[in-house]
């Protein structure tokens, strides 16, 4: 079986929405992307090192939108993330079949997506993709969550969790806090929610 693994940038709010730039999702009259530019400029070395490392080649599993974003980029830039090209890239399309970018599989259902979990193979990785990610939320399927957040709020924009989010209890496995204040930390699948009483 494979590991679901979400990575997202997102703010203090939630937002997750355009944060590479002003062009990259400017739906529903979103102005502020490109928000972890700054940041990234004043990264440390730490930092960096834990976006490498994230950027280790895995197989992708992304949306139609951020599918089309990294098509359109990736193949002309890939120096900066070594074996993008080689990966497999499984696109959840109800109407795309087919890409001139190298490796990429379409999927069609829910169910295509549970088939390929249960198959062999690596991890399968999925930046960006919201809707992608609300939809493997509400059926369970996330295996780990790699969050950086920053210490920003917008107000508005796409966020990470929405209303049918399943509940689920995660438990952090790795974390890091750069000296301007985004928080990397990595969480893994720990069974059910608990609840109870404080102090009891």
């Amino acid at each position: 079986m494979r590991r679901i693994i979400v990575l997202s940038f997102i703010t203090l709010d939630g937002v997750m929405q355009a944060p590479g730039g002003p062009e990259e999702d400017p739906s529903g009259g979103f102005t502020f992307g490109g928000w972890t530019a700054p940041y990234f400029r004043e990264a440390d070395d730490a930092a960096g090192a834990m976006m490498q490392k994230q950027m280790a080649p895995s197989d992708l599993l992304l949306g139609r939108k951020t599918f089309d974003i990294f098509a359109a980029y990736w193949p002309e830039h890939a120096d900066f993330w070594p074996g993008i090209q080689d990966v497999k890239k499984y696109v959840l399309s109800s109407t795309l079949t087919r890409s001139a970018w190298q490796n990429s599989v379409f999927l069609k259902s829910i169910e295509d997506i549970k088939r390929l979990k249960n198959s062999e193979g690596s991890d399968l990785q999925v930046h960006g993709s919201g809707q992608l990610i609300q939809l493997l939320l509400q059926h369970d399927l996330v295996d780990e969550l790699w969050l950086k957040t920053f210490p920003v709020t917008l107000g508005k924009g796409k966020r990470l969790f929405g209303e049918g989010t399943n509940p689920a209890a995660f438990a952090l496995t790795e974390s890091l806090v750069t000296p301007n204040g985004v928080i990397f930390a990595n969480y893994q699948r720990a069974g059910e929610v608990k609840t109870g009483t404080v102090g009891a």
